[in-house]
């Protein structure tokens, strides 16, 4: 049975993979800042904010200690808030890039002495160069640093396999901060769980266009 490794399961596109995965019967840890909003999908639940290192290296510690060795592993966390670079405060900077790209590193750094020798980490992008609008120069910044970090790790690691996925408009309540309207052909966060889930056995590499 292979094993699953989700940061921010709670999450809309989080939960989705959660339970596709475990319909896949996979072994499935979720590390969310609240697990017991997920007693009814996995038995393997971590407490962590992925902005505190603290809190992400006694997450990584505890799954270790239950989890067989890592095949897919997957950081779907992240935030957004629309606001103009004037009217910005340097805590909504600091929080937008902690959840999208410090997360992203800590939890990386923390969960590599769990993965599997040719373990598959996915991380959920964006269309960065799309997102250069009024009011998103944080998240933006975040999503393009997101991709810069996962192609020097794919260097540095070269038995793992990285991979951003960058989705087009998902229909999760993150929409509900962005200044634009939720387009019509938004996929649903099972499609793109399935989609994320096909990558893996297609051993897709790289940036991953959906």
């Amino acid at each position: 049975m292979p094993t699953a490794l989700i940061w921010a399961p709670a999450a809309a596109s989080g939960r989705a993979l959660t339970q596709q995965l475990r319909h896949d019967e996979w072994t499935v840890g979720a590390v969310s800042r609240h697990p017991d909003d997920l007693a009814a999908l996995t038995e393997f639940r971590y407490t962590a904010d992925a902005a505190n290192a603290f809190a992400v290296q006694q997450a990584v510690y505890n799954a270790a200690q239950e989890l067989p060795a890592v095949d897919l592993w997957i950081y779907a966390a992240g935030d957004i808030l629309a606001s103009p670079v004037a009217a910005m405060t340097p805590d909504v900077w600091a929080r937008i890039l902690d959840a999208n790209l410090t997360g992203a590193y800590l939890a990386t750094h923390h969960s590599l002495p769990l993965l599997a020798e040719r373990a598959h980490l996915i991380y959920i992008g964006a269309y960065s160069e799309k997102l250069r609008l009024p009011g998103l120069a944080a998240y933006a910044v975040a999503k393009a640093g997101l991709e810069a970090f996962a192609a020097t790790l794919a260097k540095e690691q070269r038995k793992l396999r990285v991979t951003v996925v960058r989705p087009g408009a998902v229909d999760t309540p993150l929409w509900e901060k962005m200044p634009l309207r939720l387009p019509r052909t938004a996929t649903t966060p099972d499609a793109l769980a399935q989609r994320i889930v096909d990558a893996y056995h297609a051993g897709v590499e790289g940036v991953l266009d959906l």
